[in-house]
C-alpha cells in the first residue's frame, strides 16, 4: 500500500507488505522544517497508521540532508501576530499530533540522519526507538528565540531524563549523535552509510516477534512507568501475563518454541 507519492507533497507514506509503514518528511529545501499543514498531515497519517491492523513497525525519517529544523519560518512569523487564543490552538494541534505518535500501537524508529532541531527533538523523543547517524545533531533552541519547548517537554524529559532537560532546555546548545546516545535520546548511533542497514537490521528483529505481543508490551511500558509497585500494580500484571499466555498467539509461541520451529507470524 503507497498514499501519496507525490513530489510535491511535505510528507509522504508508504505501507509494504511486510506491513513496515515509512513516513517521509519531504521538504529537504527547507531542511524538513514543518508548520500547521505538516502537524495537520502527520496527525492524519500518525491516525491511519494506528488503524491499520496490518501494520506492525512505522519508520519515521525525512529526505535531504536534514532530520527536520523544527519549527518553519513562515509559520512563526505568522505565529507572532496570533493571539493568545490562536496561539493556544496552534499549540493545541502540535501537542495532538504529538500525542498521537506518542501512543501509535505499532513500533516507532526514528532514522535521524542529520539535524533536529526544536520541535523535530519531541518527534525523536516520541518514538520507540531512535537510530542515529553519527552526523546528527540536535538542539533545543527554543530560548534563544524568548521561547519554551512547552509542546515537546513531557516527551524530551521522558526521553533524556530530567537533569539532561534542564541543561539543554536552558542552554540551547547543540549537541550531538554521541552526546545524545549518553543521555538517552537516542538509541543507536552508526555511520551514516551504514544508516538504512541498521534501520532494516531493526526491523527485521522486531518482525521476528509475536505482533499481539509487541503491542501490549509496549503499552505494558507505558502502562506500569513510574507507578507504585502495590498489590493493585501486581495483580493487574499478573493478569495481563496470564491473559496473553492463553491468547492464540501466546499459545503458538509456546508451542513453536517447544516443537524448535518458527512461529506463525514469522515471514507473514
Amino acid at each position: 500500500m503507497s498514499l501519496d507519492k507525490s513530489k510535491e507533497s511535505k510528507v509522504l507514506l508508504d505501507i509494504n507488505a511486510q506491513g513496515v509503514a515509512t513516513v517521509t518528511l519531504n521538504n529537504p529545501d527547507k531542511h524538513n522544517a514543518f508548520d500547521d499543514g505538516v502537524i495537520k498531515q502527520l496527525t492524519e497519517i500518525f491516525t491511519t497508521i494506528a488503524n491499520n491492523s496490518s501494520v506492525r513497525v512505522m519508520v519515521l525519517g525525512s529526505n535531504g540532508k536534514s532530520f527536520s529544523a523544527g519549527a518553519d519560518l513562515g509559520w512563526m512569523k505568522r505565529m507572532a501576530g496570533y493571539s493568545y487564543e490562536e496561539n493556544l490552538q496552534d499549540a493545541n494541534a502540535l501537542a495532538q499530533m504529538l500525542k498521537v505518535l506518542n501512543f501509535l500501537p505499532v513500533t516507532t524508529i526514528a532514522k535521524v540522519q542529520g539535524a533536529a532541531f526544536g520541535g523535530a527533538v519531541g518527534l525523536v523523543s516520541c518514538c520507540d526507538i531512535a537510530i542515529a547517524s553519527e552526523k546528527a545533531s540536535f538542539c533545543l533552541s527554543e530560548v534563544k528565540l524568548g521561547l519554551i519547548p512547552a509542546t515537546i517537554s513531557p516527551y524530551v524529559v521522558n526521553a533524556m531524563g530530567l537533569k539532561a532537560s534542564r541543561r539543554y532546555f536552558q542552554t540551547a546548545e547543540r549537541f550531538f549523535a554521541e552526546k545524545a546516545l549518553q543521555v538517552g535520546l537516542v538509541d543507536e548511533v552508526c555511520s551514516a552509510e551504514n544508516l538504512d542497514a541498521e534501520v532494516e537490521k531493526m526491523i527485521a528483529t522486531l518482525l521476528q516477534n509475536s505482533p499481539a505481543a509487541v503491542k501490549q508490551a509496549k503499552q505494558l511500558a507505558l502502562d506500569v512507568a513510574y507507578q507504585n509497585i502495590n498489590e493493585d500494580l501486581l495483580a493487574e500484571t499478573s493478569q495481563r501475563i496470564a491473559a496473553i499466555r492463553v491468547s492464540d498467539e501466546g499459545q503458538e509461541g509456546l508451542t513453536s518454541f517447544f516443537e524448535k520451529r518458527p512461529a506463525a507470524w514469522i515471514n507473514k
